[in-house]
């Protein structure tokens, strides 16, 4: 029996994959009220065919509990956030779990963690943990790192079809976890050692970080030249070596805009491109709020009140605000003690920021300028809807439109 501990917005997903293939699951989690809602039939969270994965693991006899269970695997993913003055990780969460784990698994039991973690996590902080209770309670544990990469919106088709890295020490117990992934996993798994599975998690986001950075930096001379950042990149990616990413008003989720701290954090002196790419797209929401006023004034619009952002979440198509550009211009906003903006967004259905509305007409009727922060669907189907208002487009939404404001 395998016991996935976390059950959140990736371990609800991994538990739910691997029943539904085959395996005997419980998902344990901290929250009552989180295990309450799955065992009644709730999912706590939106996501593409996460109903009809949920419906089948369901029927493969898949439990919910608050307890950790005994048996030999346990999937451990918990979040890992990162301190804010010292921008290094915060493996709270990890040791807990790992912790609580040792208490309760069988001899020869193989911990797999699949949060993302700073490279050397495992040897100062997880090791420790396993090496001690080896010896204190008399048992044989193996230890393996097996980093999730899925993407919010899209990640049960990812769970299913992206490669995977096992990370560990012990080719024995990196193969049984190859074995179980692959009841699942369509995608190419590469084994590794845990170290080198850190790394290599934490530098592809990095990576995708500094070059998002790099095209907010573009947007920025380009506004200042009067040129069109969007086209420019578009023919720049002709080149066959050449694949920039798109600016936005900021980063968010909880791997671009996490992971590439735990570098920095851990390695100031060594990371220069990393930290000012970090700061560049820390400094967008910022740069958006700049924006709107410079709109307003040239639009004549005098009441900030009458500005509305269209988008809470951090991304397209899904109900995850975690690190999202929108709360944080928010708070720029809040900052300088000046009146709340007003906010929509179809996918969040609870109140989560002032002069929050629920309805998309009525959101219109009381605004002049709307801000487009995310790039929902919901907004490309309704365009036609705010020909009547000032538009300033953050997502090149409308594109080839003279009318509009671009970042």
């Amino acid at each position: 029996m395998i016991n996935v501990i976390g059950l959140g917005y990736i371990g609800l997903p991994t538990a739910l994959m691997l029943a539904a293939n085959g395996n005997e699951v419980v998902g344990t989690d901290i929250l009552q009220k989180t295990v309450e809602n799955l065992q009644q039939g709730k999912l706590t969270f939106e996501e593409k065919n996460l109903d009809t994965l949920f419906k089948k693991a369901v029927d493969n006899g898949i439990q919910f509990s608050t307890n950790y269970q005994e048996t030999d695997m346990y999937i451990i993913t918990v979040p890992t956030p990162y301190d804010l003055k010292t921008k290094k990780i915060d493996p709270s969460y990890v040791i807990e779990a790992v912790k609580t784990t040792v208490q309760n698994a069988k001899n020869n039991s193989i911990i797999v963690v699949e949060s993302t973690v700073s490279p050397g996590t495992h040897d100062k902080f997880v090791k420790p943990i396993i090496h001690d209770a080896q010896k204190i309670l008399g048992k044989t544990l193996h230890l393996v790192h097996a980093p999730e990469r899925i993407l919010p919106g899209n990640m049960v088709y990812e769970l299913e079809h992206n490669s995977r890295t096992i990370g560990a020490d012990d080719i024995e117990a990196a193969n049984k976890v190859k074995k179980l992934y692959e009841t699942f996993c369509k995608g190419e798994i590469v084994v590794t050692d845990i170290r080198s599975a850190e790394m290599s998690k934490v530098i592809e986001n990095t990576f995708r970080d500094v070059n998002i950075a790099f095209a907010n930096e573009l947007a920025k001379i380009a506004s200042y030249n009067d040129m069109d950042v969007y086209e420019i990149i578009r023919i720049a990616n002709k080149h066959p070596r050449v694949n920039i990413l798109n600016p936005g008003p900021g980063v968010g989720g909880h791997c671009i805009s996490v992971d590439p701290w735990f570098l920095v954090g851990d390695f100031p002196e060594l990371t220069k491109l990393i930290k000012i790419s970090r700061d560049i797209n820390d400094s967008m929401p910022t740069y958006v709020l700049k924006k709107i006023h410079d709109i307003m004034k040239e639009k004549q619009i005098s009441d900030i009140s009458r500005v509305g952002l269209y988008g809470l979440t951090y991304k397209p198509n899904v109900d995850d605000v975690r690190e999202s550009p929108t709360l944080q211009l928010l708070e720029k906003q809040r900052e300088h003690l000046a009146p709340e903006l007003k906010v929509f967004d179809p996918y969040i259905s609870k109140k989560i920021a002032e002069n929050q509305y629920f309805n998309f007409e009525e959101f219109l009727k009381d605004i002049d300028l709307v801000v487009i922060m995310v790039a929902h669907e919901h907004i490309k189907q309704n365009k036609e809807l705010l020909n009547e208002k000032v538009i300033f487009d953050t997502q090149n939404i409308f594109e080839n439109s003279e009318k509009v404001y671009k970042l």
